[in-house]
C-alpha cells in the first residue's frame, strides 16, 4: 500500500463530500472544489492507493493567521499518524504562504491530538453560534 500527500491535491468533489460524510457522520456537503477555491488557503489530500482517505482544510485571513478546518481520516485508517501528517503539512503550507499563527478548534475529544500530535498550544478563545 502506498500513501501519499499533497498540497492543493487535486480532488473531485464526489469524494470529498463521501469522506466528509463518513468522518463527521452523514454530513456530506458538496461543491468543495468552488468554495476551496474562493476561500481557503490551501488542502492536503492523503491517498493510499489513489483512495482519499484523509483532507484538511486550511483558510486563512489573506494575511498572518490560518485555521485548520474539517481535518478528516477515513474510519479504516484512523491511528495511523494520517491526521498527525495532514496537519503538519498544513502547517507547512500555511507558513510557506507567509502565515506566522495557525489556529484551531476542536471538540474535546480530540484535544489530546490536536495539542499532542498537532503541537498546538492550549488558549482562551471564543465562539459564538450563529
Amino acid at each position: 500500500m502506498t500513501l501519499t500527500y499533497e498540497w492543493r491535491g487535486d480532488f473531485g468533489d464526489p469524494e470529498v463530500a463521501a469522506l466528509h460524510a463518513r468522518s463527521f457522520d452523514g454530513d456530506g456537503r458538496s461543491d468543495w472544489r468552488a468554495r476551496l477555491d474562493r476561500h481557503a488557503l490551501g488542502w492536503v489530500c492523503a491517498r493510499e492507493d489513489g483512495d482519499l482517505v484523509g483532507f484538511v482544510v486550511v483558510a486563512w485571513d489573506g494575511g498572518a493567521h490560518a485555521f485548520i478546518l474539517d481535518t478528516m481520516v477515513a474510519p479504516e485508517a484512523r491511528r495511523r499518524g494520517i491526521g498527525a501528517r495532514l496537519v503538519e503539512l498544513a502547517a507547512e503550507g500555511a507558513r510557506a504562504a507567509g502565515c506566522d499563527w495557525l489556529h484551531v478548534d476542536f471538540e474535546p475529544h480530540l484535544r489530546d491530538f490536536y495539542l499532542h500530535a498537532g503541537g498546538f498550544t492550549p488558549t482562551d478563545a471564543g465562539l459564538k453560534s450563529l
